[in-house]
């Protein structure tokens, strides 16, 4: 006979088949070990019997917030702590000759693209590995501000890559309010204490101090670009301020990037600025992801159960509120 957690248990089971209809359907069980460190995993390697030193390749995917992702249902990972984690892995490997940081992402947040450039910095320093960006799709802002940190860029044919410059939103309910007869009552102890509250529209003191904050972090982009690209003159600098996003060959053109290629043009140019003839390509993540081949994704997604009905906000309005963003938001989704 049943108890009544058994009958809890087995409608679990049966939910997820509910959920998805009629179509082929199919569950994963998986014993994941309690050790989550990360394992290496080869994925490619020259031809032969010793060949022992190594290439790695980080992603850079998705939106870059310092904060753990995830949704209903699914578990995931802080993209910043992973990145920094991963970076202490290689420095620690003395087999690893070059990085390849493979980029796919709009940006994100100030905060989180300036730590994950720093601690690049900071590894190339402490390691002085070459560091090759490899733009595999998207490349823009604070993408790009990252793989500015790096020792070459290449980008594959069918990239956008830029959107240098930051970005602040918020938006009012003030006009709902007053229509459905609501008023917001703030008692505040500065005039400016409740700035870009939702619950008010934004007034002219209030616009001029974040377009100040703006200027500011927009400032320190370009200080970044400067010293990354040093091939773009001051005259060009002002010219790619306006956010824009370029193709890779206009990239190649305004010297935004190095070289127009795919993956394994970026993986023969870290072996070449490495000084290695020959190598192994290897990836890391959780004892329970699986990397068929150098274009599989060590994500978060494969690190719990997936969303059985996404419910999930894009990630720049699941916050805890407005945010100032190194991010393209047209490639959001």
């Amino acid at each position: 006979m049943f108890r009544r957690n058994s009958w809890s248990f087995l409608g679990i089971l049966i939910l997820p088949t509910v959920l998805v209809g009629c179509g082929q359907t199919a569950f994963h069980v998986e014993l994941v070990p309690t050790d989550r460190q990360l394992e290496e995993t080869r994925i490619q390697s020259d031809a032969g019997l010793f060949v022992f030193d190594k290439i790695t390749i980080i992603d850079v995917d998705g939106q870059l917030f310092n904060r753990q992702k995830g949704g209903w249902l699914r578990r995931g990972e802080n993209p910043v702590s992973l990145f920094i984690e991963k970076l202490d892995k290689v420095a620690a490997d003395r087999s690893v000759k070059a990085v390849i940081l493979r980029l796919n992402s709009p940006g994100g947040t100030v905060a989180a693209s300036d730590i994950m450039y720093h601690h690049l910095q900071k590894f190339r320093q402490q390691t002085g590995k070459p560091v090759i960006a490899c733009v595999l799709g998207i490349g823009c802002s604070g993408a790009y501000y990252i793989a500015c940190g790096c020792d070459g860029i290449i980008a594959q044919p069918s990239s956008v890559v830029g959107n240098i410059g930051t970005i602040f939103q918020t938006f009012s309910v003030a006009g709902t309010m007053e229509k459905i007869g609501v008023k917001a009552v703030t008692i505040k102890s500065g005039e400016l204490k409740d700035m870009a509250s939702p619950l008010h529209d934004l007034n002219e003191e209030e616009r001029k101090v974040l377009e100040g904050i703006i200027e500011h972090h927009s400032e320190q982009f370009f200080e970044v670009v400067r010293n990354g690209r040093k091939k773009i003159d001051e005259r060009k600098m002002t010219e790619l301020s306006d956010g824009r996003v370029f193709t890779a060959e206009q990239a190649l053109e305004q010297g935004l990037i190095d070289k127009i290629g795919y993956l394994d043009d970026g993986i023969n140019w870290a072996k070449e600025m490495a000084g290695v003839k020959k190598s192994r390509v290897v990836i890391y993540s959780r004892p329970s992801s699986y990397m068929p081949n150098a274009y599989g994704v060590a994500s978060a997604n494969a690190d719990g159960i997936g969303p059985l009905v996404n419910l999930e906000l894009p990630e720049w309005l699941n916050s805890d509120g407005a945010q100032f963003l190194y991010l393209w938001l047209p490639a959001v989704k």
